[in-house]
């Protein structure tokens, strides 16, 4: 039998932690990957290690000087199997959720930040409950930007759907926290899940508009305890909970006068995967503006291992 006294000594090893984000219980949310100290792997090696865990997306924690972390957060870069990302919801949270529970100085603390390409990024603890796993927290995204208005007729043909089953009554918008979304309101729950976007003709539609992806969103039956019922489907399948597109979402539902200002809102995601996800937004408007855009879940640590690379 192998074990590690085996491998060839030029083999490098990096330790990696995997957790389940806007998770109730282990093995529902979405799964990240953190490579917990980068390095010495170039961009090239983190994106090949992206493609090696196959998950939504794989953090990198680039540590730094005390001081430094103090004063800009701690360093750490986002990628999915295809590409990097200035900035992603679940990736965002379960970092910080990490560093809540091994950072050598920031463990404990009530809020660590993150220092992200969109800029820093706080996220906030509660109090961790007796006898539950994991711990809640809460990022604080950046104030939104509201982008195109798109034409239902034209989405419709981009996600194999039918301009009745969109929601007659609201607007299909672009909307940003870092990462833009268009929001595309369904009809109903029955259109959610039969929802099968095809990849080539939605893609071939977001490379000529402001947005980098859909997110699909109609309102959750009374029973699920939820209040919105989502699904994001991309070029690496489906996603299981996308914090990014749900700051978009709260920004977008408060503008449009489907919450109200400060209302704390639960989305659900991943249903349909058999991954549920549990998403609690809210955000504020004042003076014909909207900001203070907060998103939050739990986050349950389920493994962790190590890589060996060249």
């Amino acid at each position: 039998m192998s074990n590690h006294g085996d491998l060839p000594e030029e083999l490098r090893s990096f330790n990696y932690s995997q957790v389940d984000v806007f998770a109730e219980r282990a093995m529902e949310g979405n799964a990240l990957a953190i490579f917990t100290d980068a390095r010495g792997l170039s961009t090239e090696e983190m994106q090949a290690l992206a493609r090696e865990t196959n998950l939504s997306e794989t953090t990198f924690i680039i540590p730094r000087d005390e001081a430094i972390e103090r004063e800009h957060g701690v360093q750490v870069r986002i990628f999915t199997t295809q590409e990097e990302l200035r900035f992603a919801g679940h990736p965002t949270l379960g970092t910080a959720s990490w560093l809540y529970w091994k950072h050598p100085v920031f463990k404990g603390a009530e809020q660590i930040t993150l220092d992200l390409p969109v800029g820093r990024i706080p996220v906030r603890f509660s109090p961790v409950e007796r006898g539950q796993r994991g711990v809640f927290g809460t990022m604080h995204q950046n104030d939104p930007s509201f982008g195109h208005i798109h034409d239902p007729g034209a989405i419709a043909e981009a996600l194999g759907l039918t301009v009745e089953d969109l929601d007659p009554l609201l607007p299909i918008q672009t909307v940003s926290t870092g990462m833009a979304f268009c929001i595309v309101p369904l009809r109903s729950m029955e259109v959610a899940a039969r929802l099968q976007i095809p990849y080539v003709r939605a893609q071939t539609y977001l490379d000529h508009s402001d947005a980098k992806f859909f997110h699909c969103i109609t309102r959750a039956e009374a029973a699920s305890g939820a209040d919105w019922h989502a699904r994001m489907q991309f070029y690496n399948g489906e996603d299981p909970a996308t914090g990014s597109a749900s700051g978009c979402t709260i920004a977008y539902l408060v503008q449009h006068g489907l919450a109200v200002s400060g209302q704390a809102v639960v989305i659900e995601q991943g249903i349909e995967m058999l991954r549920p996800s549990r998403i609690h937004v809210q955000a504020t408007s004042r003076d014909n503006s909207i900001s203070g855009v907060f998103v939050g879940g739990r986050t349950i640590l389920v493994a962790k291992g190590r890589l060996f690379i060249p």
